[in-house]
């Protein structure tokens, strides 16, 4: 199959298939290829080639942000991929309150755009900030808010369609006269408009009968609603929820609303689940613009995920403990005292109509605070992959939808359904319109899980259908699409035609929603399953990789904002394989293979640091003259490569996917095989040699200026500082630490002092920050100590020198121990040094021996009362480090709380990964995306500045960025208070 004059990118690489092999569901199919169209001509190219004779045989599925829940996107045929270039928002209408946009615009991205307008696309889903438009209309996507809004469809004027054979369709309402007119035209669409007609007309009767009457009603090949009143048709209904089975969207031209004036949000808390379910019909009573329930399950998976801070403050302890279930009532209003009309209806409703099971309720008004609520809603589903072992929640079952005045009564089946299968699950979803996502714990790694599937699927449709429900209430059939002809009976030829109408060769995801005469549709117990493929994963090696396997596929880590600091370099690329997801399936299928070879990764890892590196060096040399390229270890290689080791996928992603510390376990057997790059070696030693470098400052910043580090592949490489450290600590009166001086003092000296730790790069090329730090310790009161340099060895671990980290690891621990030990506290300025502590050695040292060392923020928040208030009317703004972000997102806040108890006012900027991320943005072969990263949001941020020197960062390695790229010097928070101290007159001091 070949593409002449095709302008997007073709592969068939290995590592591009497997990342297209799954979604968010159960599935995994891997494609023969996967295609990037750049646009509408190049689809065209697509569908003409499959128009030809030759191909008949090959089938193609259109791909956007890959988080459907059944498969919908995957094929063993070709992916073709609408999110990589086709993703610009095209026209901004605002009089007409129209866009028109390609197929790849994110949710999200559109509503960016459409903010400074004061408009937006409504149809809401939890995955917005990765979900594309192409793929809210292929599944007719909807969520909160759906009972005031609608679905994707109803907000749908055109789409602008490439058919099967390749011609250029135009979708929309059209009348009689038109829809005749069109019935003309030469070529597919023509064919089409008559075929549709005909059905219609034929079927009248059957369809009114067979459509259900709900607010989510049938997604895709809507016959019901195709018919106008003037006797046109409407075909955006048929093409809206058709999942890629009739062609390719090419643009959508779709109406956008005013955003609501003002909101609030009563966050009503229960007794149990099925009391929030049941009231839920009383809520409704007061015209809410939605209402979302949440059951215990997810509540208490969102206490240890980092979104609970930013919420905590609306779920109070109760006497009872938790909340077993919620509702988040939402609603809006054009002005404050309208939504406060609401609110106080709702207040003197439910106190005349008071439930034992009620526990209060608390209010969130405003955007800031509600979009707090909300978020943490949207995170639920990925919440629920993070229970606790090897069974976690899947989607297979999960978007149901029956009248919303039976929905109590049949969840309260559908748990006991669960129970007796003796299955853990989560629930959450939308009351108002009847649709709850219920997601029961399965190990789909255990032999016959695929079978329990059926079972249930089995019980849940006849229990749906019971209850004059659906099976598709929200996330469209995919490989579900085998219950349609039950479903829809004596009507399902109808459907079948309509497929047939559009895709005459059956090419265009077949299998879903409708099989052609002589084709059959998937089922949903012979698609091949991940859990299938990690069956063959050795449970030793499934525990070791960080949670690689757990990654369920929701896609959190696609996330748009390039002001969110969530994996940089997908961002960058807009590569799958540059993602946590991407990796992680990379990661997965790496080991499903070495187990099919008979390799033990584990042991290959303990052999490697069992003995020295010199002995296997031959191999190595050998092994890299000779690359076997259909070794699978480079794909994952090039993808474990681009990643910055930022951390930001650990506390953003739900599962906690944890890609640095996996990515370090594989460049360990990687490089256990082949050589490793030069510039490997003296990174990862740095910090050993910078004791020795820091003694000839001068001479050591000629030896790294550029013409000789870019022999080795470095760039940018930073001056180490001429200060010198041990005159001026001299001079300052400041003492290293060592256990005994420490325990000697007396207790009250000791609750007086702490001790600094620092690391290898603010020690030695900034030094004026680490003495800045102890001046202003020295300045607040307190007597500052500073440990004497030892390696952290960060650098090590992120490049995959597992052994060496271990015994830097095991000595470094030990020695602040020692220090801890004495009753001082120990503190640390550098986020991405000092959190090394607590993620990578906790990982890595026997439970307990990772010291205690606190970010200086951290330390200074619980002595508020000891900060003078100064009378200054400067203000900062601070742009943190994105480990600390990902890590301990508080002790950014911590800053706030200090300037603040200082007097000061200090804004938390928001802002992605400056790009630098420790070494990365040094090395010769990243330079070029680390500056993309940059420019993605910290240019913006720099270029704005916040008054002269008003600009913060706490992070060295941005800090550098900044400087290499807009030769800007940004202050670390600690040099700014010092300066306001030092200048200001005090006022208060505590």
């Amino acid at each position: 199959m070949r593409l002449r004059d095709f302008a997007g990118d073709i592969s068939t690489g290995g590592g591009d298939r497997t990342v297209m092999a799954t979604d968010n569901s159960i599935y995994q199919v891997t494609p023969q290829a996967v295609l990037y169209p750049r646009n509408r001509d190049d689809l065209v190219r697509i569908a003409k080639l499959l128009a030809q004779d030759r191909f008949a045989g090959i089938h193609v599925a259109p791909r956007g942000g890959g988080t459907g829940t059944n498969g919908q996107s995957l094929t063993d045929g070709i992916v073709v991929d609408l999110s990589r270039h086709m993703n610009r928002v095209l026209e901004i209408d605002v009089a007409a309150r129209r866009v028109r946009v390609e197929p790849g615009v994110v949710k999200d991205q559109l509503n960016a755009a459409l903010a400074p307008h004061g408009l937006f696309f409504a149809p809401e889903l939890s995955t917005s900030n990765r979900a594309t438009i192409g793929g809210m209309i292929s599944t007719d996507a909807s969520g909160q808010g759906s009972c005031l809004y609608g679905k994707t469809r109803d907000h749908v004027l055109g789409l602008t369609m490439v058919l099967a054979d390749g011609s250029v369709f135009r979708s929309g309402p059209l009348s009689r006269d038109e829809l005749d007119r069109a019935c003309q035209q030469p070529g597919l669409g023509g064919k089409v408009c008559n075929a549709l007609d005909r059905i219609e007309t034929k079927n009248a009767d059957l369809i009114a009968r067979t459509f259900p009457r709900l607010n989510r009603c049938l997604t895709g090949y809507d016959l019901a609603h195709l018919r106008l009143p003037d006797g046109g048709l409407d075909l955006n209904v048929v093409l809206c929820g058709s999942e890629g089975t009739l062609g390719f969207i090419a643009q959508a031209e779709l109406n956008v609303v005013p955003i609501p004036a003002y909101s609030a949000v009563a966050t009503m808390r229960y007794d149990s689940f099925d009391a929030a379910l049941r009231d839920a019909q009383v809520l409704m009573g007061f015209g809410p613009a939605s209402i979302e329930t949440v059951d215990e399950h997810v509540l208490a998976l969102a206490q240890e995920d980092a979104v609970w801070a930013s919420v905590e403050v609306f779920f109070p302890e109760d006497p009872q403990g938790l909340a077993k279930g919620v509702n988040l009532v939402e609603f809006t209003g054009e002005s404050q005292e309208q939504v406060e009309r609401a609110l106080d209806a709702l207040e003197e409703g439910t106190r005349r109509a008071p439930n034992p099971a009620r526990r209060g309720y608390t209010l969130a008004r405003g955007r800031e605070e509600t979009n707090r609520l909300w978020d943490m809603r949207k995170r639920a589903v990925g919440l629920l992959g993070n229970m606790k072992g090897d069974r976690r929640p899947v989607a297979f079952v999960e978007d149901t939808a029956v009248p919303p005045e039976h929905l109590a009564d049949y969840i309260a089946e559908f748990r006991a359904l669960l129970d007796r299968h003796r299955l853990a699950y989560g629930m959450f979803g939308h009351v108002d319109a009847g649709v709850l996502h219920v997601r029961p714990a399965l190990d789909m790694r255990e032999a016959g899980t695929e079978a329990l599937v059926r079972e249930i699927t089995e019980e849940v449709v006849a229990l749906t259908k019971r209850y004059g429900g659906l099976l598709w209430g929200e996330h469209g059939k995919g490989v579900r699409s085998e219950f349609s002809p039950a479903f829809f009976g004596p009507l399902y030829p109808a459907i079948q035609a309509v497929k047939a109408a559009f895709d005459p060769r059956n090419q265009f995801n077949p299998g879903k929603i409708a099989a052609p005469e002589g084709s059959s549709l998937l089922a949903i117990d012979a698609v091949p399953t991940k859990g299938q493929n990690d069956r063959a994963i050795p449970q030793a090696w499934r525990e070791a990789t960080d949670n690689a396997l757990h990654c369920n596929g929701n896609g959190a880590c696609f996330n748009w904002d390039p002001d969110d600091a969530m994996c940089p370099s997908w961002k960058a690329t807009r590569d799958r394989r540059h993602s946590p997801k991407g990796r992680a399936q990379l990661m997965r299928d790496w080991l499903r293979r070495l187990a099919q070879q008979g390799v033990d990764p584990l042991a290959e890892a303990r052999g490697l640091r069992a003995r020295p590196a010199w002995r296997a060096l031959p191999a190595r040399i050998w092994a890299t003259l000779r690359r076997r390229e259909d070794d699978f270890s480079h794909e994952v290689m090039e993808a474990m490569s681009g990643c910055l080791a930022c951390k930001s996928c650990t506390g953003a992603c739900p599962i906690k996917v944890d890609v640095p510390s996996f990515r370090a376990k594989f460049l360990e057997i990687y490089h256990g095989r082949y050589l490793r790059p030069l510039r490997h070696h003296l990174v990862a030693r740095l910090e050993s040699m910078l004791p020795l470098l820091s003694r000839l400052p001068r001479l050591s910043n000629m030896a790294s200026a550029e013409p000789f580090t870019r022999l080795v592949g470095l760039v940018h490489t930073p001056k180490l500082s001429t200060v010198n450290l041990r005159r001026e600590l001299m001079r300052r009166g400041v003492s290293f630490a060592d256990p005994e001086t420490l325990a000697a003092l007396p207790e009250a000296d000791r609750k007086r002092s702490v001790v600094l730790v620092p690391d290898a790069f603010i020690q030695h090329y900034e030094t004026p920050l680490l003495l800045d730090a102890l001046e202003l310790l020295a300045m607040l009161g307190y007597r500052p100590w500073l440990a004497r340099y030892s390696p952290n060895g960060k650098p090590l671990h992120v490049h995959g020198f597992l052994g060496a980290f271990r015994k830097v690891a095991t000595r470094h621990a030990a020695e602040l121990r020692a220090l801890a030990e004495s009753g001082v506290d120990l503190v640390g300025l550098d986020p991405s040094m000092v959190l090394t502590y607590r993620s990578e050695y906790a990982a890595i040292l026997p439970k307990g021996a990772a010291p205690k060392v606190r970010l200086l923020q951290e330390w200074l928040a619980e002595r508020l009362s000891d900060l003078p208030r100064v009378s200054a009317e400067e203000g900062f703004a601070l742009l943190p480090h994105c480990t600390e972000r990902a890590l301990a997102p508080g002790a950014v806040a911590n800053w706030q709380a200090i300037f603040a108890a200082c007097g000061l006012g200090l804004e938390i900027r928001r802002a992605g990964c400056c790009g630098m991320a420790g070494t990365y943005g040094h090395e010769a072969e990243h330079r070029a995306l680390s500056e993309k990263i940059y420019a993605m949001s910290w240019a913006e941020q720099v270029s704005a500045g916040g008054g002269p020197g008003n600009l913060l960062a706490d992070g060295f390695s941005c800090r550098c960025q900044v400087r290499e790229i807009d030769a800007v010097t940004l202050r670390h928070p600690v040099q700014a208070l010092r300066d306001v101290l030092r200048a200001g007159e005090t006022v208060t001091a505590r």
